[in-house]
């Protein structure tokens, strides 16, 4: 089997979880009746400091139905030039809300709270659209999963409320970040009106996100879900993963982190590098030196049974994960050398 660092979306469900997945209590969730999306969705909720929650088959749909519901046709979503919710979900804010987007550009996927000040449209004229959201993605993924300062969005917030914004967290590896700075859940999901909370990545569940916000969020997101075709049936299934997930690969991604390091350090001073990005999280971001493409580089790497993604014509991403342990994070970096030599 090959060493799959192309995401941790990749990871294959654990012995525990499948057998957590065999035995869950399901129902019909379209109906509200699947006893264990709702403890899902009610911890999640709670977990963030909201009062409900929706599970949605992906970060994408969660993302765009929280758009969705917080915006209107010609409406303008404010956020990072490099964010997931602009470059990675195949249009949805524009062809699903139809909103246009003003991009920010800051500092590996964070921008500043003057940063927006300054991007807000003013409302009163009719040649803008009305800047209706703000929405923040921590861990930026294209700023090799960057964390935000929370102090810095407090401050976002604080313009958000006198500009009459909405702010949505896109939380896609959110758990990976509370690891990091040592924040509560609770802590970041008070600045924010929404939080899409990924359950598919690094903590290891086949599928699934969840949504929070208030019950009148989360019911205008319900009524959106079920309009795009994500009203699931006995969906606990899926659910079941969640939860376990919740209760045995949060600790965890610490060790994720360390290999992510490990796997930079080794890297930053070889020959064909020109630069590694802070290595923060499970990210690794690696800038080739001119006469190296990504493609010949992945190329390589994929015969010594390594994959990684491309990031950009030069550029290289490799994401640590639950699947990925001592052993092989030594054979990437001897991989990495043999390339180099």
């Amino acid at each position: 089997m090959p060493i799959d660092l192309r995401s941790d979306t990749v990871t294959q469900p654990t012995a525990a979880m499948r057998e957590a997945m065999a035995h869950a209590e399901v129902g019909d969730d379209v109906f509200g009746e699947d006893p264990t999306v709702n403890a899902l969705e009610q911890r999640l909720a709670a977990r963030f400091g909201k009062e409900a929650g929706l599970f949605c088959a992906s970060g994408t749909m969660a993302n765009q139905i929280a758009i969705n519901a917080h915006a209107r046709p010609g409406d303008e979503v404010i956020c990072d030039e490099g964010a997931h919710v602009y470059k990675y979900e195949g249009g949805g804010t524009m062809s699903t809300s139809g909103c246009s987007v003003k991009l920010l550009c800051g500092d590996r996927g964070r921008f500043t709270a003057g940063q927006v000040e300054e991007a807000v449209n003013d409302p009163g004229n009719p040649h803008f659209p009305i800047s209706r959201l703000v929405v923040v993605e921590n861990t930026a993924n294209r700023g090799g999963g960057s964390t935000w300062d929370l102090r810095e969005v407090v401050r976002i917030r604080q313009v958000c409320t006198a500009r009459n914004l909405k702010l949505h967290m896109d939380g896609a590896r959110i758990f990976n970040a509370m690891a990091t700075d040592g924040n509560t859940a609770a802590a970041w999901g008070a600045p924010f009106d929404s939080v899409s909370i990924s359950l598919s990545k690094g903590l290891g569940a086949p599928v699934g996100s969840v949504l929070v916000g208030t019950e009148a969020f989360i019911a205008l997101s319900r009524r959106a879900r079920k309009r795009i075709g994500g009203g699931m049936r006995q969906a606990g299934i899926l659910a079941a993963a969640g939860l376990h997930a919740l209760d045995h690969h949060v600790e965890r991604l610490r060790e994720d982190h360390a290999r992510a390091k490990r796997i930079g350090e080794a890297c930053a001073s070889l020959p064909l590098v020109k630069s590694v990005m802070p290595v923060e999280t499970n990210i690794v971001v690696i800038e080739l030196q001119a006469g190296t493409t990504a493609n010949e580089l992945l190329g390589k790497l994929r015969e010594k049974g390594i994959l990684a993604s491309v990031f950009g014509p030069s550029t290289v991403r490799l994401v640590t994960h639950l699947d990925i342990d001592d052993d092989a994070i030594e054979q990437v970096i001897a991989a990495w050398r043999s390339i180099a030599c």
